[in-house]
């Protein structure tokens, strides 16, 4: 182990990040985040030997991971030297069961060998890449909450993710394609995902909750634990810069005054070391400062809470799709899909215990966006006394939605009209004996305006089967309208009403044409008629 205590402190927070996250790149993300410098020694050149610190580089966390010695272990014969055929020599890495020398325990590590072995268990799951076996890889960003978990029921093998945009969001689709893509072959399976992660939800919180306080007390220790650790290492940097600060000052204060080249290269680095010491110390505090924040009373308390209700955590909307990948992962060891007439899905928890589920087909989008079956029995009846857009207005007055969720409008009733061949209002009041424009023109020998004026007046009933107001009318009966008929049009209201309506009102102001026509058809004595006729001259 290496004497310097702030070397000891910056591995032992690597391993314990790469516990926590099991990823390297999430272990680089988190040393980033906290702006935390890790070490590397200098192999040649003339600084060899020296210590430097730096920014935390992805393959130098493999480097670390991979390599036994740190779990304590002596080790010979890793990397083999193959002569090539054309002449150069090249390293390769050989497996553990092939090395030459693997002594566990020979000295102090930062781990254990278990620890180590899960350590390289992990990150070969996490190698997308590596094996034709493809297994699990590291919790990321999408919302596919079985990434890297599910086997293909039919072949055994891996399915993948792919995601398409539905309703402004992404969506899941679960697919094994690797025949497909190897040998140009169809797709084995292809599985729409929304429907299997809401089922994988319930499970857990069905599952979880009874042991949902052991977990909350878990997180806390660990949170609090983490912030501890990553302040002492800060404290680390903060004393070896105050250190160096120091060094340099006393350097600085033994020199010759007179021997101004020295003196002056020397005041030049006391105050590098000082601006770094005071870089140091400001980045301290104000790490600090965020994880008070963090760590204040009520966000305690509202961590607390929603550890004690893993319900309320899994469905939380702040919750990231990440972390609940990695709640995945902390139970569930695979799961199976096999597509039929519904989707069965094999769920394997870790320690044994396997659960069978059965989740419907999801609808196809025609399906999905289809109009519910008693809105269109409702559209239906409306059409027996109403037009479109006053069967919209009722619909909307409920509220009631479309198959598209939009509220409805006329054109939309007209085309739930079409779409399920319902039969027209104008079919239905030709079907009840309601006539025409033109033939209600022609039945009472009128023009088609005189017909549209009685029906403002009230005096032919009609029925709007369009929202231009075009209309059928009822048949008149026995005792149908004339333009005969004396009074003013204002006045009637149907046609039973004309005739108790006094047909000797001489206050009507006609016309001579309708003074003609009433001259024959009125049963008026002729001498009021011709008092009448006096009486308006």
């Amino acid at each position: 182990m290496d004497p310097d205590q702030q070397v000891q402190h910056s591995l032992r927070l690597l391993f314990e990040t790469f516990r926590r996250t099991g990823s390297a790149s999430a272990t680089v993300k988190a040393f980033h985040n906290q702006a935390l410098l890790f070490p590397r020694r200098i192999f040649g050149g003339p600084q060899k030997g020296d210590l430097v610190w730096g920014s935390l580089g992805h393959c130098q966390v493999l480097r670390i991971l991979h390599n036994p010695r740190y779990a304590g272990a002596f080790v010979f014969g890793r990397h083999h030297v193959r002569k090539r055929a054309d002449g150069p020599s090249k390293i390769i890495r050989v497996a553990q069961t092939d090395w030459d020398t693997l002594i566990p325990g020979a000295h102090a590590g930062y781990l254990c060998w278990e620890d180590y072995e899960e350590n390289q268990r992990r990150l070969h799951e996490s190698a997308q890449a590596a094996g034709g076996d493809r297994r699990r890889s590291p919790a990321r960003e999408g919302p596919a909450l079985l990434q890297g978990l599910l086997l293909c029921g039919r072949c055994g093998g891996r399915m993948t993710v792919r995601y398409h945009v539905r309703d402004g969001r992404l969506s899941p689709d679960y697919l094994c394609q690797r025949e497909g893509i190897e040998h140009a072959r169809p797709l084995c399976q292809h599985i729409p995902g929304h429907g299997i992660d809401e089922a994988m939800g319930r499970v857990l919180v069905e599952a979880v909750s009874p042991v949902a306080l052991e977990i909350a007390l878990t997180v806390q220790q660990e949170l609090q634990s983490r912030w501890e650790e990553a302040d002492r290492l800060r404290l680390k940097q903060v004393e070896r810069a105050q250190y160096e600060a120091d060094l340099a000052r006393r350097r600085y204060m033994r020199v010759d005054p007179d021997n101004r080249l020295v003196a002056d290269s020397l005041e030049a680095d006391w105050n590098s070391k000082l601006r770094t010491l005071t870089d140091t110390q400001q980045e301290r505090e104000r790490q600090r400062e965020q994880d008070r924040q963090v760590l204040s009373d009520d966000q305690r308390a509202a961590i607390l809470a929603l550890a004690t209700d893993f319900p309320r955590l899994w469905h939380d909307p702040n919750t990231p799709d990440r972390e609940r990948k990695r709640m995945i992962r902390l139970l569930v060891e695979d799961v199976t899909l096999n597509r039929a007439e519904n989707i069965i899905m094999q769920i394997r928890f870790r320690g044994g215990v396997s659960k069978t589920l059965t989740v419907p087909l999801p609808l196809n989008a025609w399906q999905q966006r289809a109009t519910n079956p008693e809105v269109v029995r409702e559209i239906d009846r409306l059409l027996e006394q109403n037009t479109y857009s006053q069967i919209a207005a009722i619909l909307n007055g409920r509220p009631l939605l479309s198959g598209g969720g939009k509220p409805f409008t006329p054109a939309i009733v007209a085309r739930i009209r079409r779409e399920y061949s319902l039969t027209t209002r104008y079919d239905r009041l030709r079907k009840a004996g309601m006539l025409t424009l033109h033939e209600m023109a022609t039945l009472l020998q009128v023009t088609p305006r005189r017909i549209r004026i009685w029906h403002r007046h009230e005096i032919l009933r009609g029925h709007a089967y369009t929202d231009k107001n075009e209309c059928l009318y009822e048949h008149p009966g026995d005792n149908p309208p004339c333009k005969a008929q004396g009074t003013k049009l204002s006045q009637r209201s149907l046609p039973n009403q004309v005739a108790s309506t006094p047909t000797h009102e001489c206050s009507v102001k006609r016309s001579p044409s309708d003074w003609a026509i009433s001259l024959v058809a009125s049963p008026i004595p002729l001498l009021q008629l011709q008092s009448c006729s006096r009486t308006r001259q």
